[in-house]
Order: C-alpha cells, then sequence, then structure tokens
C-alpha cells in the first residue's frame, strides 16, 4: 500500500494537518534546552504505520492514541507526566478524551503531543511564580525555611537564592525577603528523535516491527515531491 500512496490523494490528506501542529509545538517548546525542530515528515510516516488510509481509523484516529487499551491518552492528559508542559496551552483546553478518539485533527495533536512527552527529559524545579518584587517577613520563633516557605506560598529553593546568608541558619528576627513560587514540573533536555526511539517511546514495543516499518514509510515520504496544500 504505502509503495503506491504517492499516487493517492488520501494518505496525503492529512498534510496540512500534520504540518499546522508540527509548527505549533515546534514554536512552543523551541526555547527548551537542547530542542530540535520536530520534522512533519516524520509524522506523516507515523500515520502511515499507525493506520494509513485504507485504513477505518484513517478518518478519526490517524495516530491511534486513544484506542482501547491505550495508556497513552490518560498520561498525556494526567497533567502529572509532563503533557501540561508539553502541550501548547490553547492544545491543554482544545483536545480531550473525546474529541481525540472522534476528531483527526485533535488525535495528530495528541500524537504528536505524547510524542513529545516521551522524548522529554523533566525535573522539578523552583520557579517565581509572579512579577512582583520581593518583600521582608520576620522569622518568628520556632520557624524554618520550609514552615516560611509553605505560609508564604514560596519555596525553600527560593528563600536561599533570595537570602544568601540563611542557607545554613536562620533565627528569630530574622529579615528575610521573600517572592511567590511554587515547584513546577520543567523540561530539562530531550532525547533524540529518531525511528528508532520512536518505535520504543511512541509504540512501547508492541509492535517488533514498528521501527522496520517507520524506516520504510519516512524513505517513502521523503520522495514525495510536496507542495503544501
Amino acid at each position: 500500500m504505502i509503495d503506491q500512496a504517492h499516487n493517492d490523494g488520501a494518505w496525503n490528506s492529512h498534510d496540512r494537518i500534520i504540518m499546522d501542529a508540527v509548527n505549533e509545538i515546534n514554536k512552543h517548546l523551541t526555547k527548551t534546552p537542547g530542542f530540535k525542530a520536530l520534522d512533519w515528515q516524520l509524522i506523516k510516516a507515523m500515520t502511515w504505520v499507525e493506520t494509513g488510509a485504507q485504513s477505518s481509523e484513517w478518518t478519526k484516529k490517524p495516530m491511534q492514541i486513544g484506542v482501547a487499551n491505550d495508556p497513552g491518552l490518560s498520561s498525556l492528559l494526567s497533567g502529572k507526566e509532563g503533557g501540561e508542559v508539553v502541550l501548547p496551552p490553547a492544545w491543554v483546553k482544545e483536545i480531550g478524551l473525546a474529541s481525540v478518539r472522534t476528531n483527526p485533527a485533535h488525535n495528530i495533536k495528541a500524537g504528536v503531543g505524547y510524542l513529545m512527552m516521551r522524548m522529554a527529559y523533566f525535573e522539578n524545579k523552583s520557579m517565581i511564580v509572579t512579577p512582583l518584587l520581593p518583600y521582608e517577613v520576620i522569622v518568628k520563633p520556632g520557624e524554618s525555611l520550609e514552615s516560611i516557605a509553605r505560609r508564604e506560598g514560596s519555596t525553600v529553593d527560593i528563600l536561599k537564592e533570595l537570602n544568601p546568608d540563611a542557607r545554613k541558619m536562620i533565627f528569630p528576627k530574622q529579615k528575610l525577603k521573600v517572592r511567590k513560587g511554587s515547584i513546577q514540573k520543567v523540561i530539562s533536555g530531550w532525547r533524540e528523535i529518531t525511528t528508532v526511539t520512536v518505535a520504543q517511546r511512541y509504540n512501547g514495543g508492541g509492535d517488533p516491527k514498528y521501527r522496520e516499518k517507520l524506516d520504510y514509510a519516512l524513505s517513502a515520504v521523503r520522495k514525495i515531491k510536496i507542495s503544501p496544500p
């Protein structure tokens, strides 16, 4: 089927959706450490491997995320595994469990988002959550940096950064600078996105020939002279 795909418009019917989705997520993630732009043709090749135009799922779930017994969509939307960081804010509001299973554009966005979530390295980091300038508090007897951070809606790391002298010890009546902040999940780096890592982290080993199929599909996609629709 893939050998004949370049002559069949149906196999190329999602090109604009894929291009737009990849452009949006590349723009969203471009300033994260070590990010390299995602190739839209790789995503197209993934849709060919996951379903293809001959499949009844092509017009609903071309990337197969959200199918029965697949935990990927729930992981992406859980808010616990990094999906909330990887997805552009507009996507977070737009895609949902139901729409991803019926709307091909949403399914592709969810598939792209899940792929990038699985390719990202995350760390928990203290982040300032308000542009307001630091303010001062006075340490009360028995307080610690942890209790002050809890009370003021900040973090211990932020307090230490603002108050170098308090890194080892604090004492009653000491003045401390404070800024509002919280521990947030952030992207600290990226795995290389190749057909091997896609097979490992998107397909998860469900199909032992997934990488081989993706290599073949990607080779076929790259041979097509494509003008954006």
